[in-house]
């Protein structure tokens, strides 16, 4: 594992918002949705790079810009390639120095832990199971990762499909932060 300086609360609150709204864009297409992939932009210094990105930016963004200069804009990334292999899509990414972060939204399904040991060894028995499981649970991940090492996550549960319901954590997916932070080296 890779040590990482301490953040400022300045990047972590940017990213913590930014990764909520990354979730919540995301919900507006509803579930069963595929891997989403995004990277992170300090707004200020894409602004101040391109100045004509300001005539495709709303003008809340160009006013959280001015205000925070850690203020992120996130830009999803279409025409990966379709992968059932999460780890395999991240590891083969590689974000140019200009971006600042990247995110990842992905639906898993997840079970208690004493649920788990009582799953059949063979794969496609283990998902016939784990798919009529009463206690399986839907979620979807939303975790953002910064160069300085920031972290953010928020967790969506199906059964509590609600904004105000989204729990969130700096560390909450340490496996997917990783993957993440590996695409940033």
């Amino acid at each position: 594992m890779t040590e990482h300086t301490a953040q400022a609360p300045e990047s972590r609150s940017a990213l913590a918002q930014a990764v909520v709204e990354i979730e919540r864009h995301v919900a507006t297409g509803g579930w069963d949705g595929p891997v989403r992939v995004f990277a992170l932009v300090r707004t200020a210094a894409a602004l101040e790079a391109e100045p004509a990105l300001a005539h495709q930016l709303p003008p809340e963004v160009l006013a959280a810009a001015a205000a925070d200069p850690e203020h992120l804009t996130s830009v999803e990334q279409e025409g990966l390639p379709a992968s059932d292999d999460l780890e395999g899509l991240l590891g083969a990414i590689a974000w140019p120095p200009t971006v600042d972060g990247a995110a990842v939204t992905v639906e898993r399904v997840v079970l208690p832990p004493e649920a788990e040991d009582s799953l059949p060894d063979d794969p496609q028995e283990a998902v016939q199971a784990l798919m009529a499981h009463p206690d399986r649970q839907d979620v979807r991940l939303a975790v953002g990762v910064l160069r300085d090492g920031s972290a953010w996550c928020a967790i969506r549960q199906r059964a509590l499909d609600a904004d105000q319901a989204v729990g969130q954590g700096p560390d909450a997916v340490p496996g997917l932060i990783e993957a993440l932070r590996a695409t940033l080296v």
